[in-house]
């Protein structure tokens, strides 16, 4: 037996430990995001599937075999077109890059500037119980959704950003996107969520914040027009019930990054506090 395990070990080179660890960082990833995503319940429907599929065989059950087997041919077919919202969103994450990220190339002091202004018509259109859907572009790229509203490709503004969500306004109803340091398209139309779970309270802004985050990276700030509440929308979860203070916070952990790695334990404390101040969904 001790001659055994030796050559085990003495088999394994090194292309063999990264071949491994390659593998088992995918099927990490893999199950990552599986249980982040509606696709947990369909693995775990596709387990016993397989289960009894393996079981009917060998009971000898053919006749059982033989449509399991045709159920799970057509099936893996239908998981393509039911879960292409999760596949797209999982190759887009595979697909980012840091070099690309927009947000790397704001300036600190103009950064600095942006959470300032970005916080002050937040703060306000609260305080009026002006509805506002707010989307930060972050590494994903959202033209997309850009074509569907009209670019502006202004400096970040609260007053101009309170125009824009004024009630009556030509675009008061669609969604202003955020891109690098620009109000880049405003009147955007987001995807709606399909999640069935969320509090039938929610109206269509929330669900909006709530989509583009499931196909996307993007932070959204949403300000309720009803109660005036301000939430976020981020990884297709919701936070409820935050301050001018929280938003702040938030915004300085995206937007100054350098900060971040200085100070890490200070702004990973802050975060804390924004998950303890806020409710989630």
């Amino acid at each position: 037996m001790e001659h055994f395990f030796e050559n085990i070990v003495s088999g394994i080179g090194i292309t063999d430990i990264l071949d491994i660890l390659i593998v088992t960082f995918i099927i990490y990833k893999l199950l990552d995001f599986i249980r982040e995503t509606r696709a947990e319940q369909l693995a775990k429907g596709l387990l016993v599937l397989v289960i009894i599929t393996v079981l009917s065989k060998v009971l000898q059950l053919y006749t059982l075999h033989w449509i399991l087997s045709g159920v799970m041919t057509v099936g893996l077919i239908a998981i393509v077109v039911i879960f292409q919202p999760e596949l797209r969103r999982g190759l887009e994450y595979l697909g980012r890059s840091k070099l690309s990220n927009v947000l790397t190339e704001v300036d600190k002091d103009e950064a600095k500037h942006m959470v300032g202004q970005l916080v002050e018509a937040v703060d306000t259109m609260s305080s009026s119980r002006t509805g506002a859907l707010i989307v930060i572009e972050r590494e994903i790229s959202l033209n997309d959704i850009a074509e569907t509203g009209t670019v502006i490709d202004a400096a970040v503004s609260a007053q101009l950003i309170g125009n824009i969500f004024y009630e009556g306004a030509p675009l008061h109803d669609g969604a202003l996107i955020i891109r690098g340091d620009r109000l880049y398209a405003a009147g955007c139309v987001l995807p709606l969520t399909q999640n069935k779970d969320l509090n039938k309270e929610l109206g269509t802004r929330h669900r909006a914040g709530i989509g583009i985050t499931e196909n996307s990276d993007a932070l959204v700030i949403i300000v309720s027009e009803e109660t005036g509440i301000i939430s976020t929308a981020q990884n297709g979860k919701l936070t409820r019930f935050l301050d001018a203070k929280n938003i702040e916070k938030m915004l300085y952990s995206i937007y100054l990054e350098e900060t971040k790695k200085t100070f890490g334990e200070k702004i990973s404390s802050m975060l804390k506090g924004v998950k303890q101040g806020g409710k989630k969904c």
